[in-house]
């Protein structure tokens, strides 16, 4: 090999290293979103999904967002995020701003479980407040868990027929599924309300679908995302 060939690929070794880390950063940031149905015959669910909130708390980072946001009548409007945060980077603050987030939680479980619960359940109404609020994070990573039996009612004058969906990158997480005495009767009811929705989230661009109902394994619900 002559001389000149040998130092060209000698320079060429040596920048490679900075050839790499001159690429795109990744962001390693996550947002979630909860969506909590508080209807007349959901809200008593209320107390597992206190439980998911504490998991939640514990296992995001500094950089990461966590909202949780109210199912009810209708539901597109920032009225109904109950709770809120992104994570700082100092440590202390960290703590003081998950403790504030329990107690905001804490405060509103109070208010529905002493409350008759909303009427009606608008869940695509919810969607699309959830994913503007994630969409606005830019996190790097995007997950909406919708705790809920996944039966919508909307009042007469609610529109949400033929409204598309935007949730590109998103992963959808259906939490608690219980089933209504409907899907007892007849359980294609369930398992036709399911692919329903499923097909919907993936029609509208959704990264991932799934549907958890066992509590006692929450770490499963963002491990395969």
């Amino acid at each position: 090999m002559s001389a000149p060939l040998r130092r060209r690929r000698l320079l060429l070794a040596a920048a490679l290293p900075l050839l790499a880390s001159c690429g795109p950063q990744v962001n390693r940031h996550q947002a979630v979103y909860v969506l909590i149905d508080t209807s007349g015959t959901y809200a008593k669910e209320l107390g597992k999904a206190q439980a998911m909130v504490n998991y939640l708390l514990g296992t995001i980072n500094p950089g990461d967002s966590l909202a949780i946001g109210q199912v009810q009548s209708r539901s597109f409007s920032e009225k109904s995020i109950v709770a809120k945060v992104s994570l700082g980077r100092d440590p202390m603050a960290v703590n003081t701003q998950k403790r504030a987030f329990s107690q905001q939680f804490a405060d509103f479980s109070k208010t529905v479980q002493t409350s008759k619960g909303s009427r009606y359940t608008d869940i695509t109404g919810g969607v699309i407040q959830a994913a503007e609020y994630l969409n606005e994070t830019q996190a790097g990573k995007k997950t909406i868990v919708i705790f809920s039996d996944m039966q919508e009612e909307l009042d007469d004058k609610t529109q949400r027929n033929n409204i598309p969906l935007k949730l590109d990158g998103i992963h959808l997480v259906a939490v608690n599924v219980t089933k209504l005495e409907t899907d007892n009767v007849d359980p294609r009811r369930y398992l036709g309300r399911l692919e329903w929705w499923e097909k919907r989230a993936r029609t509208a661009g959704a990264a991932d679908w799934k549907v958890v109902n066992d509590m006692e394994h929450l770490d499963r619900i963002f491990k395969a995302n």
